[in-house]
């Protein structure tokens, strides 16, 4: 059976789109951009972009019951992979003990003309 999470502590979704669905256990969490939730504007700089996309993702895992502990792939997308180093600094802060699975893209554009766009999935053992 499918579930739809979603949570105010994330921002809300931009388009036709869920926060995120649960099935059979796991987690598929749509592309969070580093949007301030509480303010609902970007954030400045590939940095603090980063920082809110995985703050924004922890928020929908915890809304889920689940934790960084349970993401097993991530997908992350990049409007220019020069950004790609401070975006992994970031990245690792949030996830430093046993990494999930990781593929990192640089696209032509992203909504709200965003830096960086994260997507991840969750596993319930």
């Amino acid at each position: 059976m499918k579930k739809v999470i979603s949570t105010n502590k994330a921002p809300k979704a931009i388009g036709p789109y869920s926060q995120a669905i649960e099935a059979n256990s796991t987690l598929y969490i749509s592309g969070q951009l580093g949007i301030n939730p509480e303010t609902g504007t970007l954030a400045e700089g590939i940095e603090k972009q980063t920082e809110y996309v995985l703050k924004n993702i922890r928020a929908i895992l915890k809304d889920a019951g689940y934790s960084y502990k349970n993401v097993v792939k991530c997908t992350v997308l990049l409007n220019n992979m020069n950004n790609f180093k401070v975006m992994n600094e970031v990245y690792g802060k949030f996830f430093n003990d046993h990494p999930p699975a990781r593929a990192a893209y640089e696209v032509v554009k992203l909504p709200l003309g965003g830096l960086v766009e994260i997507e991840a999935i969750a596993v319930k053992e």
